[in-house]
């Protein structure tokens, strides 16, 4: 069998029950404990389950089927449970709290604040751990995006140019002020679209599809908007931005030229009181 994959999910076969759970084949690792807690209500020796392997108090390997909030590899946003004189404990989703110590934290951790972190296996104790210092766990292959390419976002820090994001669980980028037409928070998980690849390898992002695409699904939405609110809407194209942006997440921009794709296929009027379906 392939060799136990620490702090990730795996498919093992039961080959044993005891009074306080099941044994399953943990290959090198020899036998892996699934606590009673988690055995599922019907089983036969040989069946296989798939289970989340973590270290127990003793740092032995045991199984959960209980899924964590994150696994080695993610980066994820994670709040501390509680704090000692060696570091801090985050919770994941699981019985054993997840260790972050002092020198994986960028300023100390406190008891009830969340915070974006790597979980990754420490190489000296081989414990699962978390570190705060994210940048220094991206991928150093340089990513190989097109321009409009939907990809998965966590909101990292916002900045004085907008907001830090971390793309597809591996690069860094950047979503620009300017571009942002709804809340959006620390630990936000959410899709968004290559804009640029720069030069220096930095990746700027949207919210938003660029190009036509963000026209035609703007359109869309617009569309159903007008038919879910009796056929009208009183923002027009000479509207104010900000009650435009409000009210549907968009650029003034982006709001005219949904107007502009609706009255050309017959699908609206314009007039001074805003626009309506035609009926």
């Amino acid at each position: 069998m392939e060799k136990i994959k620490l702090g990730d999910y795996n498919t093992l076969a039961i080959t044993k029950a005891v009074d306080f759970g099941l044994y399953l084949d943990g290959g090198e690792e020899g036998e892996i404990l699934l606590p009673k807690r988690y055995v599922p209500a019907e089983y036969k020796i040989g069946d296989e389950l798939k289970v989340f392997i973590y270290l127990d108090q003793d740092e032995r390997p045991v199984a959960t089927t209980e899924q964590p909030l994150a696994k080695v590899g993610d980066f994820a946003y994670l709040q501390c449970a509680w704090v000692n004189e060696y570091g801090a404990f985050l919770n994941w989703g699981l019985m054993k709290d997840l260790f972050c110590p002092f020198r994986e934290q960028k300023r100390r951790m406190e008891t009830g604040e969340s915070y974006i972190v790597h979980v990754h296996i420490d190489e000296e104790s081989y414990r699962i751990m978390a570190s705060a210092k994210v940048e220094h766990y991206f991928a150093e292959e340089p990513p190989s995006y097109e321009q409009g390419q939907e990809v998965d976002l966590l909101i990292w820090q916002k900045t004085e140019l907008g907001f830090k994001v971390i793309i597809d669980n591996r690069y860094p980028g950047l979503v620009y002020e300017d571009q942002v037409f709804k809340y959006v928070h620390t630990g936000d998980r959410m899709k968004g679209y290559i804009a640029t690849l720069r030069e220096d390898g930095k990746i700027d992002v949207t919210l938003q599809p660029i190009g036509r695409k963000q026209v035609l699904d703007f359109a869309e939405t617009l569309l159903e908007y007008l038919k879910e609110h009796d056929g009208a809407c009183e923002l027009g194209d000479k509207s104010d931005a900000e009650e435009i942006r409000r009210r549907f997440q968009v650029s003034k921009k982006i709001y005219k030229k949904g107007i502009s794709d609706l009255y050309k296929r017959h699908l609206i009027i314009i007039g001074e009181d805003g626009i309506k379906l035609v009926k």
